[in-house]
């Protein structure tokens, strides 16, 4: 039915990544049906080391979930070289201007080892608000508060490095 090769192989993997959604704590506690109306929403993700996913100031296309894999968030100010903010590990999640309204994402990242993951569009994350509004409420309130977080370190560590530049 499923042939054997490399198909068949990809499909083992996305089918288990899509399985791993209940487990990041974004969808941690969901029911079955709220996890079962994101899980087609997702699309698998794979790149060797030193890829760049999404350049700073390219669209914000998608929301990532990493499975497995290292990446690194570089900033680069207007006025000096690029800095990397930190790195995230497996079961981190990256591409957030994609939900907080950014028309473009505000970093860069790169892979640093080969990356399993899956992702999600913004325009379905969007329809899932619409179709599902409950579900849709869940996972954004979940997703603000680890943005709102998240920003208030990022903010922390970008004027922090900054200041260390200047000395």
């Amino acid at each position: 039915m499923f042939g054997t090769g490399k198909l068949s192989r990809r499909w083992l993997i996305y089918y288990v990544m899509l399985e791993s959604l209940p487990y990041f704590p974004l969808f941690q506690d969901l029911d079955p049906a709220q996890t079962a109306l994101l899980r087609p929403l997702f699309e698998q993700f794979t790149c060797p080391a030193d890829t760049v996913i999404f350049e700073q100031d390219t669209p914000a296309t998608y929301l990532y979930l990493l499975i497995k894999g290292e990446v690194a968030i570089r900033y680069k100010p207007y006025d000096g070289p690029s800095i990397i903010l930190t790195r995230l590990h497996e079961g981190d999640v990256f591409g957030w201007s994609t939900v907080v309204g950014s028309p473009h994402y505000t970093s860069s990242i790169i892979s640093e080892t080969q990356i399993e993951a899956i992702r999600i569009r913004r325009v379905d994350l969007l329809k899932l608000f619409s179709d599902a509004p409950e579900t849709g409420k869940v996972v954004m309130d979940r997703l603000a508060r680890v943005v709102s977080s998240r920003w208030k370190n990022a903010h922390a560590q970008v004027q922090s490095l900054l200041n260390s530049k200047q000395k």
